[in-house]
């Protein structure tokens, strides 16, 4: 199992950074290779909403059913893979002055033999990348609104 972790302060209050990750709509805004993030029940946040997501690894393009399995305003979002590729995300929102200290954890499996091995050694670049982009549009997006 692989696992990537961020720590970040967004200069935000925590209530406007929350709300800006909570919407499904800008998930593909701030999860770079996010190319499809569409809710599959009527319930679009909180616990038991459920996600259709495709991601787009460069050579390779992944799939998955994620659900919130656990949820508590303005403090944290769980997102866990019930279906296609196996990536469990946790974000944790909490005061730090002025601002927000935003934490970010995704536990990922790979799949066996070659096609494992294949997409271990792209997700670890990608990793890197993808957490710049999350903490860079993160603090520009909520930011710009306000």
């Amino acid at each position: 199992m692989g696992v990537v972790r961020h720590q970040v302060v967004v200069d935000a209050p925590r209530e406007r950074v929350f709300d800006y990750v909570d919407g499904y709509q800008n998930v593909p805004e701030y999860l770079i290779g996010v190319t499809h993030f569409e809710p599959t029940t009527d319930q679009t946040r909180g616990l038991g909403s459920v996600f259709d997501v495709r991601v787009d690894l460069g050579p390779k393009k992944i799939k998955a059913v994620v659900e919130c399995t656990r949820y508590v305003e303005n403090e944290l979002i769980e997102l866990r893979a019930i279906d296609g590729f196996e990536a469990d995300t946790t974000w944790r929102f909490a005061d730090d002055g002025n601002g927000t200290d935003l934490q970010l954890e995704i536990n990922y499996t790979l799949p066996g033999g070659i096609a494992g091995r294949v997409l271990g050694g792209i997700i670890g670049p990608f990793a890197a990348q993808a957490v710049r982009h999350i903490e860079a549009t993160i603090a520009k997006k909520v930011v710009a609104r306000g």
